[in-house]
């Protein structure tokens, strides 16, 4: 008689009913009916690891802690914590299926966490998955905690676990614009005001502002990080701890400050933290600060590097790509193209975190999954986008060293250097005549009898034209009465 074929579903049970679940799932019915209603995204939770990291994270710390102050005996607290940490490893990610977007506030990933450590640290136990008599995803893995609290708490460690890559790849990016800046220290230029030729500058100097203004978004980003810190576990469902142990609340706080190394503090205000999502709203509005910052040096890059032939081409990208199908030999500047794309996307999200806070209603935000794939995906998007910047453009840039020196000689902005010795209207009228006659502006002072040929050298020299060397020399005060007519 041949042997009966291996079951290939088990049964699982909730509060609407039945459901057969494959037999091999680490998840369970609740995430089964998540899978089914939230097919919006296509778009798991798990394509962001640090996020099933922090959920794994908190029910480790709540196994330690439900087991320290003894509403859960040692065999199943520690079968709960082993599981946990083999998912903080990175293994099982692939089960944490649900739609970064779905309704219930969370309650999807809360419960796809408590689902998955619950089978694998079953089977740990020797027992088969979906055998919850014996170890239980809500009444042992969930022991002591709500989604109200779990959620927000797992979604503020995440993101702060995430953006220590982000911070990491903003500082390679700075480190990037200022080997740049040194490298094109002495390279002198025409700067631009309102898109209009102003006075001369180096190279050096515009990509120093690149570099200097990353660093100070990298240190804004790292202050509000703090915000992240602040939990609301032992909250339970609004802020009032129902079913919790009064113990509960600092001995998961002690336990998820070991395990996660942050700087974690429970809220003051248990039912407000539990309804507040304004530190999200902050972080989110400081990563849209550092976008459009980052967006808008792409647009410097792009606008310098414009021609090759018809534009500014003061400096050159790297050619990444053919840049038509149609125009043979163009090439585009699809780098910093793209991270303006990335920017006006963080914007986008921005506003969707900034939507969803005001939406929130009475004790709970209900939209929090939605404030959590924003921030985590602006974070995701732009630590690439300053990757692929800063490897496949900024390391390959290259000064256009001659056509710059061109028309910094020719430039009629740098009778600004000479306003101090011979007057602002002696030097405007001296402009208006560069222009209209194409002379070097430099001669025409000399031939006004207005300066030495030396000294107007001298006040012309790169160094003295981009600022770098103080101009010690005495400043002569100029009357009409000592202008020759021009």
């Amino acid at each position: 008689m041949a042997s009966a074929a291996p079951a290939l579903t088990r049964t699982e049970t909730d509060s609407l009913g039945s459901m057969e679940i494959p037999v091999d799932a680490y998840w369970g019915i609740h995430t089964a009916r998540a899978d089914a209603n939230f097919p919006i995204t296509k778009r798991p939770i798990s394509v962001y690891p640090d996020l099933v990291i922090a959920l794994a994270m908190v029910k480790q710390a709540s196994a330690r802690a439900n087991r320290q102050i003894g509403v859960l005996d040692p065999e199943r607290a520690d079968l709960i914590d082993r599981a946990a940490q083999r998912v903080i490893d990175g293994e099982f990610h692939e089960q944490f299926t649900v739609g970064v977007i779905q309704g219930g506030a969370g309650t999807s990933t809360n419960m796809n966490a408590n689902e998955v450590i619950t089978n694998i640290a079953l089977e740990m136990a020797g027992r088969e998955k979906g055998d919850y008599a014996f170890l239980s995803p809500i009444d042992h893995t969930n022991r002591s905690q709500s989604t109200n609290d779990v959620y927000p708490t797992a979604v503020k460690i995440g993101l702060s676990l995430t953006l220590r890559s982000l911070l990491e790849e903003l500082d390679l990016l700075r480190l990037s614009f200022l080997a740049k800046s040194r490298e094109f220290h002495d390279v002198l230029k025409v700067g631009r005001t309102q898109l209009q030729d102003a006075v001369p500058m180096t190279l050096g100097q515009e990509f120093h502002g690149f570099a200097s203004t990353l660093g100070f978004d990298h240190t804004r980003l790292t202050e509000n990080a703090s915000l992240m810190f602040e939990i609301n576990m032992g909250a339970t469902a609004i802020g009032t701890g129902i079913t919790t142990h009064p113990d509960y609340a600092p001995a998961v706080l002690k336990h998820l400050r070991e395990i996660t190394s942050l700087d974690l503090k429970t809220s003051a205000d248990l039912v407000e933290a539990t309804s507040d999502t304004g530190s999200f709203m902050s972080f989110s509005s400081t990563l849209k600060r550092n976008a459009m910052k980052l967006s808008k040096i792409c647009n410097d890059l792009r606008l310098l590097s414009s021609g090759p032939q018809a534009g500014f081409g003061e400096i050159n990208l790297p050619a990444m790509q053919a840049g038509s199908s149609i125009m043979p030999g163009k090439v585009n500047p699809v780098i910093p193209e793209v991270v303006n794309q990335v920017a006006f996307a963080v914007a986008g999200a921005d506003m969707t975190v900034t939507m969803a806070a005001e939406a929130g209603q009475l004790q709970l935000n209900a939209f929090e999954p939605v404030i959590a794939h924003s921030i985590f995906q602006s974070i995701t998007w732009m630590r690439q986008a300053m990757w692929t910047l800063r490897v496949n453009c900024v390391d390959g840039i290259t000064a256009n060293r001659d056509r710059l020196g061109a028309m910094v000689g020719a430039s009629v902005g740098v009778i600004t250097a000479l306003t101090p010795f011979i007057g602002y209207a002696a030097a405007a009228a001296l402009a208006k005549t560069a222009l209209l006659t194409n002379r070097n502006v430099a001669d025409l002072v000399v031939e006004a009898g207005l300066m030495s040929r030396d000294e107007v050298t001298k006040q012309l020299s790169p160094a003295r034209l981009s600022g770098l060397e103080a101009i010690t020399a005495a400043i002569p005060v100029i009357t009409p009465e000592d202008l020759v007519e021009i």
